[in-house]
This record gives structure tokens, C-alpha cells and sequence, in this order.
């Protein structure tokens, strides 16, 4: 048997996040579309699922037209059967991901990020699978003091710490 390794680029819009996951099931669209306004109202997104079974179409959802088409497109790119793609904005995923992944057709997700992804796709004569991502870039040093200062400042000043 002969596999494929492809990789798709995700580049993350500005002032937006993806997440990326893996599901099972038509039923996605509706229940990932129902957890995001159900959990951030404010979130605008666009999600797409690919159905691996059935008709094998690209179903999209979502409140934001352009979100919704990019995540459309990009799915149909990866051609990745029960696979899910969301890109959101004004909402962060930190906010989401629990519920996301209590969704029942969820199985796990592999990212959720403001970063540019890479998504390695495996492919044979069956279909397409992820098998990972790289999210972002390679880190290139230990923090330091001023480093650690910083990151609980900022984690502060945004609101996630007291």
C-alpha cells in the first residue's frame, strides 16, 4: 500500500483563531455551530465539516459569510474526511475548547491557535486522515526572570489571572 504525506497551510486571518479537530457524523455542523453561540454569543465563525461517508461533501456553518467560506475552502484543500475546521473571531479558543470537545461527535481536537498551521494529511487509495500539525514556530530558547515577569503580567493584564 502506497501513503501520500501532504501538507496544507492554514494562515489565520487577522484577529482571528482556529481550531481543528477531528469528529464523527452529519450531526457536527449543527452541534458545533449550537456550542459556539451557546458558549460565546459575541463569537463570530465560520466551521466546516468533511463528511467521509455518504455524499462526501464539505458542510459549512456559521455566522460570518467570509469565515464560513474560508473555512469551506480550506476544508475541501485538506480533503480530510471527519474533520472539522472552525475560524473564529472575537472569542478565544480557551473559551471553547471544553465545550467543543464535549460535543458528542467530537473524537479530539489537534489545535487551537492564533498561530499559522501546517497540517500534515496522509493520503491513500481510501481517502485522506491528519496526522499532526506544527503550530507556529520552534521555540529557540529557556525563558528567563524578565521572561516569567512578563508572562504573568500579561496573563494579568488580560484578564485570565487575578
Amino acid at each position: 500500500m502506497e501513503l501520500d504525506i501532504k501538507m496544507v497551510k492554514l494562515e489565520v486571518p487577522e484577529e482571528c483563531n482556529i481550531i481543528l479537530g477531528q469528529s464523527h457524523f452529519i450531526k457536527t455542523v449543527e452541534d458545533l455551530y449550537e456550542a459556539i453561540v451557546n458558549t460565546v454569543p459575541q463569537a463570530e465563525f465560520g466551521l466546516s465539516f468533511g463528511e467521509a461517508s455518504g455524499d462526501c461533501k464539505v458542510r459549512t456553518a456559521g455566522n460570518n459569510g467570509e469565515l464560513e467560506k474560508l473555512a469551506g475552502e480550506k476544508m475541501l484543500e485538506m480533503g480530510c474526511g471527519h474533520s472539522f475546521l472552525i475560524f473564529l473571531r472575537n472569542a478565544f479558543p480557551i473559551n471553547l475548547t471544553q465545550r467543543i470537545k464535549s460535543v458528542p461527535e467530537v473524537v479530539n481536537l489537534f489545535c487551537a491557535t492564533a498561530n499559522p498551521v501546517q497540517v500534515l494529511i496522509v493520503e491513500s487509495k481510501q481517502g485522506r486522515g491528519i496526522i499532526g500539525v506544527i503550530d507556529g514556530f520552534k521555540p529557540n530558547a529557556l525563558e528567563t526572570e524578565e521572561d516569567v515577569a512578563w508572562r504573568q503580567k500579561f496573563l494579568r493584564d488580560i484578564g485570565y489571572k487575578l
